[in-house]
């Protein structure tokens, strides 16, 4: 990575804990992530929610000087991150003179709208259980890996999952522990093992009947 020349020219290092941007202020840049994670992170209702963690191979903060706003949320550091840092006159010049890259960009915007649609579908979910669970099959679909078992294989760890649904890690762990014994998915530090979507799907037909008429001791 040393001897790229773009990590030459554009390139920074920033330490676990480096707060990148601060909702509200001015943005001038946008980061291309090449190692790391970060967390964006909002306040909403005198709370701070993590809305989502951005993985290396991904940008952010590019709305801030697309549109000249404010930052609409905060970015920090969650692992040590290596980034291109663009300013808005590079990012212009580089739009205009890469279509692939211009499409690049404009087709990443349109999967984090439909990202935001589904994250805000989930959140409108009252069960914490089907909140879950709805949030890992859409993992599935979008980023999934067919085992020769029929399961299958997701990067999802549990920072994004307290990002996509709301919960806490305490409510998320407690219902990531029930999907486990009911033989759902696996955990590993590589991510999830998933059971194909019908076994998923059973369990959410099941969740649903629990909720319309409670459980009988």
């Amino acid at each position: 990575m040393a001897d790229d020349p773009l990590f030459q020219r554009f390139g920074k290092a920033f330490p676990a804990g480096t707060v990148l941007f601060t909702e509200g202020e001015q943005g001038k840049t946008m980061f291309v992530l090449q190692t790391g994670k970060v967390k964006i992170t909002k306040v909403l209702g005198g709370e701070e929610k993590t809305l989502a963690v951005i993985p290396a191979g991904e940008f952010l903060g590019e709305m801030a000087i697309l549109l000249n706003e404010p930052r609409s949320a905060s970015a920090t550091v969650l692992e040590e991150v290596k980034a291109l840092v663009i300013d808005s006159n590079t990012f212009e010049a580089m739009i205009k003179s890469n279509t692939e890259i211009a499409y690049r960009i404009i087709k990443k915007l349109a999967q984090r709208v439909r990202d935001a649609n589904q994250q805000i579908e989930s959140l409108s979910i009252k069960d914490a259980n089907q909140k879950v669970v709805y949030t890992i099959m859409r993992a599935v679909k979008n980023q999934g890996q067919q085992l020769p078992t029929g399961n299958f294989k997701i990067p999802t760890v549990r920072d994004e999952l307290i990002a996509q649904t709301g919960l806490d890690q305490a409510k998320l762990d407690e219902i990531l522990g029930k999907l486990q014994k009911a033989n759902l998915l696996k955990i590993d530090s590589t991510g999830m093992e998933v059971a194909p979507a019908e076994k998923l799907n059973k369990f959410l037909e099941f969740l649903a009947m629990r909720e319309q008429f409670g459980d009988f001791a």
